[in-house]
């Protein structure tokens, strides 16, 4: 699976999954790994060979520290924002339509942009996504595929 693909899947899972707790670990965990692939990535961007391996494994380390700063900063309230605006978006948005959540109790927000809708081989809508989360200032970012579930849901493909 490549970096733009885990990321994606970091936080569409943030978005779309009900949290059963609201342990500040829980959080941290799911910032970390998000963190993680969008420092890979960018990481991925310097050098060539042994270099940009290394560049890789500091954007990782240096992404999921920050990440997990991110993910202790987001709570229930701030899942559930997101996990409606992007079943909404999934469902109602035409593509490159962009909606925008908003906790004003956490000061926590965030984007959801469906990019392509198609059909898979096998009949499942399928819908290409743009994701962003702002806490404290800070923005991150994501990309991935959802596809609606046979009871109407969308779930995270890739």
């Amino acid at each position: 699976m490549n970096i733009v693909k885990f990321t994606g899947v970091a936080v569409l899972a943030l978005a779309l999954t009900a949290c059963g707790t609201d342990k500040a670990g829980d959080k941290q965990t799911v910032g970390t790994l998000l963190g993680a692939g969008l420092g890979a990535l960018a990481g991925s961007q310097f050098g060539g060979g042994k270099g940009q391996l290394a560049a890789v494994a500091v954007g990782a380390l240096a992404g999921a520290w920050f990440g997990g700063e991110t993910g202790k900063s987001l709570d229930k309230a701030d899942k559930a924002y997101a996990q409606r605006t992007a079943q909404d978006a999934l469902e109602y948005n035409k593509t490159n339509q962009t909606a925008s959540w908003n906790n004003p109790d956490s000061k926590v927000a965030g984007t959801f942009t469906p990019t392509k809708t198609y059909q898979t081989a096998e009949g499942h809508n399928c819908r290409e996504y743009e994701t962003s989360i702002v806490v404290d200032g800070k923005t991150e970012k994501a990309t991935g595929t959802a596809c609606r579930q046979p009871d109407g849901t969308w779930r995270v493909v890739n």
